[in-house]
């Protein structure tokens, strides 16, 4: 996961350029590109001139252009400013040399109040035992080998999450822990979880070591811990055994066969596996660019490995993406259904590859009851599988089942409160909020997904439409050039024809993104 850039705070403001939006206190506004550049340049050179030229290049790219544009800019930056903190005076005017920002001091990076809202926000610990899988630290001296060891967590966390006693947060929440010193207790508080698993990898040529320790959140505990050293041709039964132990320690109690469930057939190949693994940010990030590389590294796992289920899901997902924001051609589609179908065949015991599957099926080949036949699958595998639930989630939004679409979105959510498909969710919540009506709703779910995802074209589809209905068309049109930026070639009724939009949800954002100014 890439880093997000910097985050400026002056005042009762702070600046997100990577999204576009400026906060006064908790209150978003959508700026348009060249303001938020011009913005960013001031606040960057507090107190100093900038000039005319240093402004026209940040907002135009150097383009020539009547000094009246740069006016009509800083004009707009002046009132929305005013507005906000009932000041008047942030941007001074100097004569013939440019402008100069003289409001509040201006900090970089400040951390934001997400920390405060997560603890006052804590989760309450379910009634059946709960776990977090924490990234393992790689030892290996290698950056390449960051990958093996976050594929360990992932393989840990979804032997666990096949117990169907066992609550797991998903490993999309646990990563944004990965680089941090942490304090367990609070990971507990933070995720709501009563036990908290970490380790650590070390990986030299052909062996492996690999520690790990169950600690009781609630008070700081040592409950397990071992090592194990291994031979990497034998990676696969030492993450069942990590996972076996692990639920051991939880419930010693419990008869052999729920532990045994813990187990899943994994690929022959270790080539495979790692192929997969880094394809998967790639396919994560659901748009074109990225997803093409990955394709490369998924087919190279499945001529290796033909009847591996993760690869075939994860492919699905591509030509996916592929068909729905790369010009909708049918042959997207169809490999889309092809890949899905093989991961279904081949995937009977993994909730993840079924997830990826029934997704496709659901969005590219309008099957919804064969779509949710695969995700409940997925879920009677892995009760915990946040994902699961977070597309499904997106399914019945575009499906107009509103309502639904909010519970399993909210349910994904909790299982993976800081999930990197937290995104989708928040899209599923907007277009259910705005089809009934619920516009102040829609538009701070679309803020949520913004936030989450701000590469991604649809989370500005979603904001575009929420701003639209509640009047603020500046906001609702920056929001959708920010969608042509990223999709130039968006057009919504062809959008709405790929996922099979259901009538009274196309005509409701219809109305909405025409007034934003997005192309039918």
């Amino acid at each position: 996961m890439t880093a997000r850039g910097d985050v400026y705070r002056f005042g009762p403001f702070r600046l997100d350029p990577e999204v576009g939006i400026l906060f006064c206190e908790d209150e978003p506004t959508m700026l348009g590109q060249r303001a938020v550049a011009l913005l960013q340049l001031l606040i960057q050179n507090a107190g100093q001139p900038v000039s005319k030229d240093a402004l026209i290049d940040a907002g135009w790219g150097g383009s020539a252009i009547a000094d009246n544009n740069l006016t009509v800019q800083i004009a707009a930056l002046r009132r929305t400013l005013a507005d906000a903190a009932n000041v008047a005076d942030w941007i001074e005017t100097l004569p013939r040399r440019g402008y100069r920002y003289v409001g509040p001091a201006v900090a970089t990076n400040v951390p934001d109040a997400s920390a405060a809202v997560r603890a006052g926000s804590a989760p309450s610990l379910p009634e059946k035992p709960s776990v977090a899988v924490l990234p393992f630290s790689n030892l290996s001296g290698d950056p390449q080998q960051e990958y093996f060891a976050d594929g360990m967590v992932d393989d840990i966390i979804t032997g666990l999450a096949r117990i169907n006693w066992l609550f797991v947060i998903a490993g999309n929440s646990t990563f944004s822990y990965k680089g941090r010193a942490v304090d367990v207790k609070q990971v507990g508080r933070e995720l709501g979880v009563r036990y908290v698993l970490e380790g650590s990898v070390r990986k030299a040529g052909h062996s492996v070591r690999v520690t790990a320790q169950l600690i009781d959140a609630s008070t700081g505990t040592h409950i397990w811990a071992e090592r194990y050293d291994r031979s990497s041709d034998d990676i696969f039964a030492l993450q069942d055994e990590i996972a076996l132990a692990a639920v051991g320690a939880i419930a010693p109690s419990v008869r052999k066969a729920e532990i045994e469930r813990v187990r899943r057939k994994r690929p022959d190949s270790l080539d495979a596996y790692d192929l997969v693994l880094q394809a998967q940010p790639d396919v994560d990030s659901g748009m074109p660019e990225q997803v093409t590389r990955a394709l490369v590294l998924l087919e190279r796992a499945i001529a290796l490995e033909p009847t591996y289920a993760l690869a075939h899901g994860n492919a699905a997902m591509c030509h996916h993406c592929l068909f729905l924001r790369a010009g909708l051609q049918e042959i997207n589609r169809a490999s889309s259904i092809r890949y899905a179908r093989s991961a279904i065949v081949y995937g009977q015991d993994d909730a993840l590859a079924l997830t990826w599957a029934g997704f496709s099926i659901g969005m590219d080949a309008h099957d919804r009851a064969s779509a949710f036949a695969a995700l409940e699958a997925a879920l009677a595998i892995s009760p915990s599988s946040a994902l699961t639930y977070i597309l499904g989630s997106v399914i019945l939004g575009w499906s107009g089942e509103a309502e639904r679409a909010i519970e399993w979105s909210e349910q994904g959510l909790r299982l993976s409160p800081f999930d990197s498909w937290a995104w989708a969710a928040f899209d599923a919540q907007a277009m259910s909020h705005l089809l009934r009506g619920r516009y102040e709703e829609a538009c701070r779910a679309a803020y949520k997904s913004v936030q989450a995802n701000p590469a991604h074209s649809i989370t500005y589809v979603q904001l575009a439409a929420a701003l639209a209905k509640l009047g603020r068309l500046d906001e609702a049109r920056a929001a959708a050039a920010r969608v042509l930026e990223l999709q130039p070639g968006f057009r919504y009724s062809r959008q709405f024809a790929g996922v099979n939009c259901a009538p009274a949800l196309a005509k409701a954002l219809g109305n909405a993104l025409r007034e934003a100014g997005l192309p039918e």
